[in-house]
């Protein structure tokens, strides 16, 4: 199950990054076609609906790699028993605001397939197709929130927690080399 999990996490942060190499070949091939009269109708469409996908797919990989934005500065202070039950307090915030955020975005999802919604620029793409990098994306992050809630849970140390703030030089290049981030 774990391996299967972390496959997860990172195919979406895979696709992330093919929604973001589609975003510059998209951006480039508008500001170069100009020169030869080349357009690509509904660009900017694609463009955002790539940037969307590309935000939301890459949620659940930054957030396990410790790289998202979180309550560290409260937390790193705390220690022991302490720091644990704050460490699940705010991971039951996070997965009940994310849960709920989910909900919402499957259905709205759900609802444009079920109504065959149409984007309402140059192509007319059924609309549930560009909101499935929205909704999976979210989908993707309430996994992975309930994955580290039950890991914490259970006594572990999160996955997504960096070096002490009190790790020497020595230790900190270590850690970096290892891939554990800055």
């Amino acid at each position: 199950m774990r391996r299967a999990l972390d496959l997860l996490y990172l195919g979406a942060g895979y696709a992330a990054g093919v929604f973001l190499v589609a975003i510059f070949a998209i951006m480039m091939t508008m500001s170069v076609g100009r020169q030869f009269a080349i357009n690509i109708p509904a660009g900017d469409d694609f463009a955002s609906w790539c940037m969307a996908a590309m935000a939301f797919l890459g949620l659940a990989h930054t957030f396990k790699r410790g790289e998202m934005i979180r309550v560290g500065l409260l937390l790193e202070r705390l220690h022991g028993r302490t720091k644990q039950i704050a460490e699940i307090v705010a991971l039951g915030i996070a997965t009940a605001f994310v849960l709920y955020f989910t909900r919402y975005a499957v259905q709205m999802t759900y609802d444009s397939w079920r109504f065959n919604d149409m984007a309402q620029g140059v192509v007319a793409l059924p609309l549930w197709i560009p909101q499935l990098g929205f909704a999976g994306g979210l989908a993707i992050l309430s996994i992975a929130l309930i994955d580290e809630m039950v890991n914490v849970v259970a006594g572990n140390r999160p996955t997504y927690e960096k070096g002490s703030p009190n790790e020497t030089p020595d230790e900190f290049i270590e850690r970096i080399s290892q891939g554990g981030g800055g």
